[in-house]
């Protein structure tokens, strides 16, 4: 049984795209074979926060499972607190990203302040709109200061695209699109059925050229309100990084922060 919401949503999205969840004395295994390069497709989840001391074991473990991996990437199955202290130290001295994102929730969302009524809202439906979605991520792909090598990072858009579209067909939720009047997209997300009543939000992104419009607001909460009359959603959970805009956002149109996510990831090195 997990006991963070977060990773309760997270594998069983995971599922639904086709990964692989084995669960072993020590920890979860999670195996994307259509994905090796998502990260999260390919991870260990911990059952506890680690001790100092712990890391090259569980770098070991790591290894054991993804011989050809480039990233580490692990998860700790923990609404919180955070990693801190010599054992956070002993991960971040080896190069990782040690963090505990914001999981927030609602029952339901209402209208943000700025509701954007310029734009198409709908479910992506056809080639065209997938192709649009692509175009989507790589151009915030892109923007980002942190962007991944764009061939690479096409390879696995694609291919995560491909699942949220498989996901979508066998009824397990939606990707939204807000599209101007000539079909481009200029904001998207995901959202998929969990289980038990609860949705989970999966990749909130609009396009560089077109923020500050009030799209990703308006489209978080229609994403919401299309979960809970077509999906019988009870919870809507999203998760954001404490310190980027985007928790405000959400927070604006009806989330609260419920617990934490705690991630300790290394991306491959250059």
């Amino acid at each position: 049984m997990t006991r963070s919401l977060a990773y309760f949503t997270d594998l069983a999205l995971r599922r639904q795209e086709g990964s692989l969840v084995a669960r072993g004395p020590a920890y979860a295994v999670v195996r994307s074979p259509a994905n090796p390069t998502f990260w999260w497709g390919n991870f260990l989840l911990m059952p506890a926060l680690p001790a100092p001391g712990d890391r090259p074991d569980w770098e070991a473990a790591f290894t054991q499972e993804y011989p050809h991996a480039a990233h580490r990437v692990f998860g700790v199955d923990v609404p919180g607190p955070a990693l801190e202290g010599a054992a956070a130290d002993e991960f971040r001295a080896a190069g990782y990203d040690v963090r505990a994102d914001t999981v927030l929730t609602a029952g339901r969302t209402h209208a943000p302040r700025r509701l954007n009524r310029d734009a198409t809202v709908r479910v992506l439906d056809g080639d065209a709109d997938w192709s649009a979605a692509l175009r989507l991520r790589e151009a915030v792909n892109a923007a980002d200061p942190h962007a991944h090598e764009p061939a690479g990072y096409r390879v696995f858009a694609e291919r995560k695209l491909a699942a949220y579209r498989a996901a979508q067909a066998a009824g397990h939720g939606a990707v939204l699109g807000a599209f101007d009047d000539r079909g481009h997209m200029l904001s998207g997300l995901g959202i998929f059925d969990a289980g038990d009543g609860v949705a989970r939000y999966q990749s909130v992104e609009t396009h560089p050229d077109a923020r500050s419009r009030g799209l990703a607001g308006t489209l978080v909460h229609r994403a919401g309100e299309w979960a809970r009359g077509e999906l019988g959603t009870r919870t809507l959970v999203i998760v954001a990084d404490p310190d980027y805009h985007a928790q405000r956002l959400y927070e604006s149109v009806g989330f609260t922060p419920t617990e934490m996510q705690i991630v300790l990831e290394r991306r491959p090195q250059e």
